[in-house]
This record gives C-alpha cells, structure tokens and sequence, in this order.
C-alpha cells in the first residue's frame, strides 16, 4: 500500500490521523483512569510494541539504513536518559515520507518521518519534536488506548492502531481493523486532551534542557509550522483541525522556555550529515543539489562545510565519480578520523574501486574503534558478503540476532544471505522467513518456513524449530483471519 505524499503537517501526537467519518457513530470507549501497568503488564506492552512495529512495515516506508538508524536512536536515546523512564527501552525509526509528521506507539516506539528532519533548522528543533513524544509516553497518555487494545487479540490490537495512524491516508485499509471494534471508537482513546498537550510541551522542556538542548527550539518550530499553514483555508490538514497548534499554546510554551538559562547551541555533525543524506536521498534529482552544497563547503561552522562536502561526496559517488568522491573523503577523514559516516562512505568508494581488502580492513578498524556502531556492524556484514566471506559475515551477525534482530529486520536477511552462500539453504530460508516476519508480510513468512521445513529433513533439530515457527506463523494467520 503506497501512501500519498499529502500527510498531515504536522503529528506530534500518539497516533494522532482522525478516525474516517464512517466511524463518528461509534460511540466513545469508557474513560479508564488506572495506572498504565494495571491495564497492561510491561511485556504484554512490549509484545504489542513489537506487533506494532511489524504491522506499520505493511503501510509505511520505514527506513533499513543503519546509517540514518544510529542517528535518530542516538538522539532519541539521549534524550530518554534525562526523562522518568531512563531506564526503560524505547525504540526509535525513521519512516521515509516527505511530510512533518512523529507519531508514538506502545512500549517507546517512536518513529520520525525523514520531512521533519529536513525541515527542522537545528539539532534542537527536531529533538523538541522527539521530547514532546517522549513525554506522552512517560506521562502515560497512552493508557486508554492501551486499555481498549487489551481486550483485543495481539494481532488484532497491533493491526488497529496501525490503522488509526494510515485512516486518513487509506481509510479502506483503516476500516477492516476498525470495524471489529464493535465496542466503540478507539480513536477517541488515543486523542490528547489539552492537558495532555500541556504536560508534553512542559515535560518535553524539561527533558530538552537536561539534554543539553534549547528549549526555546520548541516554541519557535511550533510558531513556524503554525504560520506556515496560516493560508491554506479548507485545504488545511484534518489534523490541525482536531489538534491545532494554537497561539496560546505557542505563547504558553514560549514563557516557559523563557525561565530557562540562554546559552549557544551548536548542531552535532552527525545531525547535519544525517540531514545532508535525507535531502540527497528523498530527491528524484540529487544534481540540484550540487551548487547548493558547493557554495555551502565554503562558508559557515567547520561542522557546515564538512557535511556540505560529504554530500558532495556521496553525489560524485552516484554518478560513478569515484576518484573525485574518494579525494573529497580523505581530507575529512584527515579532520575526523572517527566519524563512523566517513569511514562507511569511504568504506564503500573503495569497494567499488575495486579496492576491497582496503575497504574491509577499513570496515575492520573502524569496529575496533566503535564496537556498538549499528552501522559499521551491519555494513561490515554486507561488504563481507558482497566480497565472498560467509562464515565471517555469519560469526558476525549472528551474537546480534537475538537483542537486535526484532528492531532491525534487516540483520535476518544478512544472515540468510550468509547461511545460504555457506550452502545451508534450510538455514537461509528459516532466517528468510524471520526477516519476512519481522517486517509484518506473514503471507511471505509462511511461504519461507514451509520451505525451510522441507530443506531441513535430517536435521531434527532445525526441523523442531522450523515446524515450531510454522505452526506459530499460521496461528498468527488464522487470527487476522477471524
């Protein structure tokens, strides 16, 4: 299902797309004002977040760049670390639409479309954007939602509030999943109240300045995006309608930002490449890009025209200009020796040199130097496949699986590439079919297990498993089914 380009504006609520007309009769769901935990348990949540997650593969373009991964984990991360749920997991995800839009779901799952970081003018302002989302969920706004989700099966309760989030876009799609709700409107459990609003905006502050970020960054994106809109009459986005971003809350928000201390604030590198990658990445014409980042390597913060020279770099390598990239890259690396951005791009020049023992020694420091880097890790792996190296790239990955896999789908195709070059194509086949799994096409899931069911004869052990997979994949199945 592809989705227009014409989201919402702007979403800096839970699953905030309104519910299509069809469902306004629906009457509303009975307030439930218990604790959070005495609706759902932390790992009934958790395995909802996970359903959560797989079920928006289906709907939205969500991003398998580790690069672009580290980045918003990274930020968002930091930013969990100053709130009330510090010690608590969230997950972050970059969806690849041009629109501004942030959505959270069940158990810390925040994703962040690739818009609103382009239109974002500093670091600050995207993370007031993540704080405020942050914040819904450490003040439980969710618990309503959640309780109605709980009376529903896990496929079922995933595959409905991914719903509510694409209703608008694809009503249709919206309306198989709500329409089980014979109770009433989940939608209108998962609306914020003003209070609710509020209480971001203000914990959200809080979670900015204890970050190290300007909290003033908060107030002045809202008043941007609220005058931004100001012209468009009827045609204005159904979400600012239901949920506007209103003078007073600006104003409100502004005098709060206003008690906090002044200080200057710069970017991070990493933010301005990851921007820099997005707007090469989202256009059909990264050349119109060129003179832009040409006029921008001469002028401004050192951090400015280096990523202005890395996009240079990452243009001049596709369009084949190797030696002008590869030359561009050395002067940086020479100034960043540890940026993991330039060591992948540089990385990658040199493979396609054909300079591919280099490009993997490169790999190969980089990780000694930055064992959790995501992004060295997996395109290690990828390089080590692309070059014939099985058995390394499996004896890589394969320690990551477990804790990581579930997040970031793309490690289950890396390792069935890895099994399958080492011949082991039951092997190849059941990672396949977790890959599929993960990244909610359960039809593809089942297809690949049966498959590597009937590879596995002889082997009772892989066999056990497989059928194991198999019977749960078809449960699941039946469930959506029903």
């Amino acid at each position: 299902m592809k989705l227009p380009a014409a989201l919402p504006l702007l979403s800096l609520l839970l699953l905030a797309a309104p519910v299509p007309r069809s469902f306004a009769m629906l009457s509303e769901l009975p307030d439930m004002g218990a604790p959070s935990d005495d609706v759902m348990t932390p790992i009934e949540e958790e395995h909802l977040g996970e359903a959560f997650f797989r079920d928006l593969h289906q709907h939205l373009k969500i991003s398998e760049d580790p690069e672009l991964q580290d980045y918003i984990a990274s930020l968002g991360n930091r930013l969990v670390s100053h709130s009330d749920m510090a010690d608590r997991n969230f997950h972050f995800f970059l969806v690849m639409e041009p629109s501004i839009n942030a959505f959270a779901g069940p158990a810390g799952y925040i994703g962040v479309h690739s818009g609103l970081i382009i239109a974002s003018r500093s670091e600050s302002e995207l993370a007031s954007v993540l704080a405020h989302e942050i914040a819904h969920v450490t003040q439980h706004h969710l618990r309503r939602a959640f309780a109605a989700a709980s009376r529903m099966s896990l496929p079922l309760a995933a595959a409905t509030l991914a719903a509510i989030l694409i209703g608008t876009q694809s009503p249709a799609a919206a309306q198989a999943a709500l329409i089980a709700l014979q109770a009433g409107s989940l939608q209108n459990q998962i609306n914020f109240t003003r209070s609710n609003e509020q209480e971001a905006d203000r914990i959200g502050l809080q979670i900015l300045a204890a970050s190290h970020f300007n909290p003033r960054s908060m107030p002045a994106f809202f008043e941007r995006l609220q005058q931004s809109t100001r012209f468009l009459g009827h045609d204005i986005p159904e979400f600012l309608r239901t949920h506007p971003v209103t003078s007073s809350r600006i104003a409100d928000t502004w005098a709060r930002a206003e008690s906090f201390p002044y200080h200057q604030y710069v970017d991070s590198l990493s933010y301005l490449l990851t921007r820099t990658k997005l707007q090469i990445l989202i256009t059909d014409d990264p050349l119109q890009f060129e003179q832009d980042f040409k006029g921008a390597a001469m002028r401004g913060t050192s951090y400015q025209k280096a990523a202005a020279q890395y996009g240079l770099a990452l243009i001049f390598q596709s369009r084949g200009k190797l030696g002008q990239s590869k030359e561009i890259l050395q002067k940086l690396l020479a100034r960043y020796p540890d940026q993991p951005q330039f060591i992948h791009a540089m990385a990658q020049v040199e493979m396609a040199m054909g300079e591919q023992q280099r490009g993997l020694q490169r790999y190969r420091k980089g990780l000694r130097n930055f064992p959790a880097s995501h992004l060295l890790k997996q395109e290690y792996a990828r390089a080590l496949l692309d070059t014939g190296h099985f058995l390394a790239a499996r004896q890589l990955i394969e320690p990551h699986i477990t804790e990581h896999a579930r997040r970031h789908p793309e490690l289950y195709k890396l390792l069935s590439q890895a099994y399958a070059g080492l011949g082991e194509r039951a092997e190849g086949q059941r990672y396949l079919a977790e890959y599929y799994y993960a990244t909610g096409d359960l039809r593809q899931a089942i297809y690949h297990i049966r498959l590597a069911h009937k590879m596995a004869k002889g082997n009772r052990i892989l066999t056990a498993i497989t059928e194991e997979r198999l019977l749960f994949f078809m449960a699941e199945d039946a469930q959506r089914k029903r």
